[in-house]
């Protein structure tokens, strides 16, 4: 772990957070000394809310740059004018050129390590604290989750890491080797099957926190993507009967005023305002152009920080006729270069039925996280985790797996009906038919949420899929080089930091970096 991550967790006490009950607050000015602070129920729920807190910067650029970005489902928007490595590091990620010294991969790797390093402090601490039991184990179990979110995703983006499992103190704790990828499995599992036994069943409304739910639907995923299916089963089907429920309206599912509904399995806590809790990412999202207003109806300069995480035209293409997520997902700004080779924008269009018209630009946006505000770059977005269509389509995939094919029509049927009423029901039972309509269905109900690389690793289709798309990436955009997009086998995973290795001389570099 880096040595500065390791100062500043002991230093500031682990990131004490103060907390209501609708959201998790960030950390205040002042900061009790941690060896005086972990006694009572009230400061170690601070610490827990800690602990969700770089849950935020997972789902910020490094999350969509991996999880997005990283495949077939979007791309980004190129600027000629700025060539800055913040930039070209972003692209790299998109194109496969990316390397142990990236910095937004990096972050993903370090800020993941920050909120496993605030879980191992609440467990290790936690046992000698003196108040009700029953308080305890709804914290322990919240931390598990986390600690289980925290490297299922390492893992599955890294490979084996180091196994920190305890508070860091001293110096020669936090240089560790790198675990298995199965050990690393092992313990995952473990959190998450603790998590369930000590976390209750969602209440609605909920407040944002882990629950039964959610580490049900976490072990379940990891379960998957071990391809153990018979397993994963029966823990979905146990989320089915927790009180979750499809919104009637696909578009509602993202608006700001659903946040933590019914359909809401977990999902990470924004809050626009002077509190630090703020997203932004319609920013991120929007065109690059001097003045975004006509989409935001906020004005504001993107040239800087837009353009990225852009529909493919793949993707686009992928919704059937009739179905309402499309629009819903995905808007198109249209307008025409100016003479300084700018964007401006003129008209903002749905994206369904859309035809470009003549002596005109149309650049498509993700318009999910599109939602009203009054000051640029301060949304009150939260990001979704784990949807109960997402559980539904996992169940129908374990159900298709686990030679149950009929089973599984039902629930993939459940989640077209909400996308369209037109929308033909799914009738084939052909295991290898379905599977690949479970696959669409997914990418197109889950799209812009970063699921889509990991269901095209997790598949054993990534290289195919991904080597195809490098193609009409090349056929399309002249400014790709030649030896973007070389997939091997290697690069399913990311580079373990440049900074990491020299500060930890015990590490091994991933293959192929």
């Amino acid at each position: 772990m880096n040595k500065l991550i390791i100062f500043l967790i002991l230093v500031i006490g682990v990131g004490l957070q103060g907390c209501n009950s609708e959201f998790l607050d960030l950390t205040p000015d002042s900061e009790p000394n941690a060896n005086d602070f972990y006694q009572t129920e009230e400061q170690f729920q601070q610490a827990l809310n800690g602990a969700y807190q770089p849950l935020r910067s997972l789902v910020g650029e490094s999350g969509y740059l991996m999880g997005e970005m990283r495949s077939d489902n979007t791309r980004y928007d190129y600027y000629a004018p700025d060539r800055g490595i913040h930039i070209i590091r972003r692209e790299n990620i998109d194109d496969f050129l990316d390397d142990s010294q990236n910095q937004w991969t990096n972050d993903y790797f370090n800020n993941s390590y920050v909120g496993i390093a605030r879980v191992n402090t609440i467990l290790t601490r936690i046992e000698n604290a003196d108040f009700d039991q029953e308080a305890k184990d709804l914290i322990i179990g919240e931390a598990k989750f986390l600690r289980a979110y925290y490297y299922f995703n390492l893992v599955r983006y890294f490979g084996g890491v180091p196994l920190y499992l305890t508070e860091v103190t001293k110096e020669e704790e936090a240089f560790l080797p790198r675990a298995s990828a199965d050990e690393v499995y092992e313990v995952i599992i473990a959190d998450a099957n603790e998590a369930i036994a000590k976390l209750p069943a969602p209440s609605f409304p909920q407040n944002g926190r882990a629950n039964k739910g959610s580490a049900s639907t976490l072990l379940a995923k990891v379960y998957m993507t071990r391809q153990d299916f018979a397993t994963a089963e029966p823990l979905l089907r146990s989320v089915t009967t927790m009180g979750y429920a499809l919104l009637p309206n696909y578009g509602d599912v993202f608006r700001t005023s659903n946040k933590n509904s019914s359909e809401s399995v977990f999902e990470i806590q924004f809050m626009m305002g002077d509190q630090g809790q703020q997203s932004m990412f319609i920013y991120w999202f929007a065109p690059k152009t001097n003045n975004v207003e006509l989409i935001t109806g906020v004005k504001s300069n993107t040239l800087n920080y837009g353009g990225w995480n852009v529909p493919t035209e793949d993707l686009m293409e992928a919704y059937e006729a009739g179905d309402s997520r499309k629009a819903a997902s995905i808007g198109i700004a249209e307008g025409v270069i100016a003479e300084d080779g700018s964007f401006v924008i003129e008209a903002v269009k749905s994206s369904d039925g859309y035809t470009q018209p003549a002596g005109k630009v149309a650049k498509p946006f993700i318009r999910k996280y599109l939602n009203p505000h009054n000051r640029e770059r301060n949304t009150d977005d939260n990001w979704p985790v784990y949807r109960y269509s997402d559980v539904l389509l996992s169940l129908a995939e374990c159900l298709n797996e686990n030679g149950k094919s009929s089973e599984a029509l039902e629930f993939i049927n459940q989640v077209r009906r909400r996308a369209g009423a037109s929308l033909p029901a799914i009738t084939t039972t052909d295991p290898t038919e379905l599977r690949q309509v479970i696959a669409h269905e997914r990418r197109v109900e889950l799209a812009f949420e970063n699921h889509r690389w990991h269901d095209l690793v997790r598949t054993g289709r990534a290289i195919e899929v991904m080597t195809a798309h490098g193609e009409e990436m090349k056929d399309r955009y002249n400014y790709i080089v030649d030896n973007a997009y070389t997939i091997t086998a290697e690069r399913l995973i990311f580079p373990i930091p440049y900074l990491e290795m020299q500060l930890n001389d015990q590490l091994t570099q991933n293959p192929g970096y």
